[in-house]
């Protein structure tokens, strides 16, 4: 497991990049930390449908793959990650925090800040770090925080 320091150095460097903004994670977010330390990190690892890390991962595979990382036990699909934790407005959004999206709850990613999530896209696609308007902003969802 990587350390809180080094997840945050992650995130620092990201902001830095332009890629996130240095949003403030959860209340006691040690874990979360670590879990968007453990996403990060996967960039650029293949989609893959069904995957579950950490050669290859499906969105909520990534997803289940990174919080573990962390220590915290998460469901493997998008319809039964949407149940876990406590809903969130997507104004009270906070960085380790997933976010869904339509149809049918099909989607899963964890939010950054700054409008940015890290996620599995799809098929020929791979992990990778993207703004939330580009393409979700009209299929949002719902967003939970994992604590």
């Amino acid at each position: 497991m990587v350390g809180t320091a080094a997840a945050l150095s992650a995130l620092a460097v990201m902001a830095t990049a332009g890629l996130v903004a240095a949003a403030p994670a959860a209340a006691g977010s040690d874990a979360v930390t670590e879990a968007i330390d453990a996403a990060t990190n996967k960039v650029g690892t293949p989609y893959r449908y069904g995957g579950t890390g950490p050669n290859a991962f499906d969105c909520s595979g990534l997803v289940q793959w990174s919080y573990r990382q962390a220590g915290v036990t998460l469901k493997r699909t998008t319809y039964e990650q949407v149940k876990q934790g406590t809903a969130v407005s997507r104004s009270n959004m906070r960085a380790g925090d997933l976010v869904f999206f339509y149809p049918s709850v099909s989607h899963v990613g964890i939010y950054l800040g700054d409008n940015k999530m890290v996620h599995a896209p799809s098929s020929g696609k791979r992990v990778q770090v993207v703004d939330m308007s580009v393409y979700y902003n009209g299929k949002f969802h719902s967003a939970r925080r994992i604590s």
